[in-house]
């Protein structure tokens, strides 16, 4: 069997940065206890090696106004301007670890929303890469992720601006058909495609790789979006797709009469994981 791995596949620079981050912090104030308010990326591998370092995650903004001592990390997907106020106020110390592709996005809405654009985010509204988006954008925030959503979308002030900006992880394909829609409503439109450079580099080499092999394993936590678009790529490109969060989720039997399997992974997926699964399939097949 031949075995093809996608270059890009495993962790990008913003992940790579908040990850290390945690391990320098933990280092660094040994004394200290050190939060993450969320989990840190989408990994449950890498949230469990943490906590045996003693980092604990906040889940709630309840478990983070609580807080009176401490150190805390902001998430690589970032946080709504709220979070940064509650710290600010209860005089808490905090390391913000925000892939710097997602706070780009931050400065631009805040920007834009303060010339009086209405801020449309293309992504899932329940990410938390969009929850902080939208923390940072005011009060005239859409989030947009479908087609019908896209139609739907009208404003009373049609004079009024718009900027439409994107999640990092978002499908590239989908971000121009829902631009698409948008634009033909004829606003006074600005149109600024923060989908992460990495992201498009990779979702394009898992379809190429996709497109010429028999199967094709994506390798992710299950909550992690950018997996999930890889998946949803790499299915259309290749009916026999799987999608597995470790080795061990990975069924040997589905794979007996393949010739060739193409690998890739997901942006929070570390490379030991990868590696496990690499070998598996070339020792075993």
């Amino acid at each position: 069997m031949k075995v093809e791995l996608a270059k890009t596949a495993g962790f990008c620079f913003g992940v790579k940065r908040a990850v290390e981050t945690v391990y320098e912090q933990t280092e660094k104030h040994k004394t200290e206890k050190i939060y993450t308010f969320g989990p840190i990326i989408h990994n449950e591998e890498v949230i469990k090696d943490m906590q045996k370092s003693g980092v604990t995650v906040l889940n709630t903004v309840q478990e983070l106004e609580a807080l009176t001592e401490g150190i805390v990390i902001i998430r690589s997907h970032g946080v709504p301007r709220s979070i940064c106020d509650i710290l600010d106020s209860n005089g808490i110390a905090y390391v913000d670890a925000t892939c710097p592709f997602v706070k780009k996005i931050h400065k631009i809405v805040e920007e834009e929303s303060a010339k009086g654009s209405h801020i449309i985010i293309i992504g899932n509204s329940s990410h938390p890469e969009v929850e902080g988006i939208k923390g940072w954008a005011g009060k005239n925030v859409s989030v947009i992720q479908s087609a019908e959503e896209a139609e739907n979308f009208e404003l009373e002030n049609k004079g009024k601006k718009v900027c439409v900006v994107s999640q990092t992880t978002f499908n590239y394909n989908k971000f121009k058909d829902l631009v698409e829609i948008i634009s033909k409503k004829r606003y006074d439109i600005i149109v600024l495609n923060t989908i992460c450079s990495a992201t498009k580099e990779r979702q394009e080499e898992a379809r190429n790789i996709a497109e010429r092999v028999d199967a094709m394993i994506v390798i992710g936590d299950r909550r992690s979006s950018n997996t999930q678009k890889l998946f949803e790529i790499c299915r259309n490109a290749c009916a026999d797709t799987y999608y597995i969060q470790t080795l061990d989720d990975l069924d040997t039997n589905q794979l007996r009469s393949v010739e060739k399997v193409g690998i890739t992974a997901g942006a929070s997926t570390p490379k030991k994981i990868i590696e496990e699964v690499q070998n598996n399939v070339r020792i075993n097949f």
